[in-house]
């Protein structure tokens, strides 16, 4: 949001956000008082609200983030996923369409491909056949069809892009990066599912803006964009740089059972976005430590999430 703001000031820019468990809107201080950003507090999928606010304010762009977006507790609770994924994606796609937009860009993720296997030569593409393999993924999986049947269909304008794993400032503390580094800035136990081995890519936040910036006004209509860092790493590698960095022991290590369906790898091939002109700027190792000193500089931020609700979620997923 701060980037299309800070980017944009000829766009009047709108965050719609119902402000659930990881909504926080202290992240957006420092733009709540332009004159070019408004806030709207909304569920996507409720339609009497979403299709009146797109009736009167008239939008020429849709970027849709709002997802539920945790593979765990979409384990938990599958139905809350295929609710806000799914049919809060069906909602803003009849709005937009109702409106005619210039341009529907549905963020989604590497996950709604399955998994690969740990060949480092082997790559997600934009033709990788979708084979989700967790409640999260596959209710992902099914918005970014229905954004595909709308332009079939309707003639809708859309774009999908498909990221790696994002890191990087208001990175809410259940992700692996942020729970890691809260974790051993407090001393506490570091949970590692099975033995660490599974490969994610990572994707600095600002990258991340940067493509989809680009996609929003370059994209081809109807095409899908990959963007991944070529930053891959296993989840053992990144919680020992976390550790290493912070001066911290490795005893704070707790390997623990496995998650259900877990993924072996992810990678992502995005040389067709960068055909456009994307490049990622961030190297993991910048942007690690970059995002480590983040949390050092906003300890209270992130302190007072993991005092709340966030506690409880933490006990029942990982234990006491």
């Amino acid at each position: 949001m701060q980037y299309m703001v800070n980017k944009y000031l000829q766009y009047d820019i709108y965050n719609l956000d119902l402000l659930t468990y990881a909504g926080d809107l202290t992240k957006h201080k420092e733009i709540e008082s332009r004159d070019n950003y408004y806030f709207v507090k909304a569920d996507i999928a409720d339609r009497e609200a979403i299709v009146s606010l797109f009736e009167k304010e008239k939008f020429d762009y849709v970027v849709h983030f709002a997802a539920e977006s945790h593979v765990d507790r979409s384990i938990l609770d599958p139905s809350t996923f295929v609710r806000t994924n799914v049919l809060g994606t069906q909602v803003l796609l009849d709005a937009a369409k109702q409106i005619g937009v210039s341009k529907f860009v549905h963020v989604s993720t590497d996950e709604v491909y399955g998994e690969l296997n740990f060949d480092p030569t082997t790559f997600f593409t934009e033709e990788t056949p979708i084979k989700p393999n967790s409640p999260y993924s596959a209710s992902k999986a099914s918005s970014d069809l229905l954004v595909r049947a709308y332009h079939e269909t309707f003639g809708l304008p859309i774009n999908i892009t498909r990221c790696s794993n994002n890191y990087g400032p208001y990175h809410f503390p259940e992700k692996l990066i942020p729970l890691t580094i809260s974790r051993v800035l407090n001393n506490q136990k570091v949970p590692v599912y099975g033995d660490g081995r599974n490969i994610r890519d990572w994707l600095h936040v600002i990258d991340h803006c940067a493509a989809i910036d680009l996609v929003l006004h370059e994209g081809l209509n109807g095409e899908v964009y990959n963007i991944g860092g070529h930053n891959e790493r296993t989840n053992l590698e990144v919680v020992k740089t976390i550790i290493a960095t912070l001066g911290k022991s490795e005893d704070l290590i707790e390997f623990v059972k496995d998650r259900l369906g877990h993924d072996k790898r992810y990678a992502i091939d995005p040389t067709k976005l960068e055909a456009l002109g994307w490049k990622p700027n961030f190297k993991f190792e910048t942007g690690i430590a970059q995002t480590i000193q983040w949390y050092l500089d906003n300890e209270e931020w992130w302190q007072r999430i993991n005092s709340g609700e966030y506690k409880t979620y933490f006990e029942q997923q990982y234990g006491a």
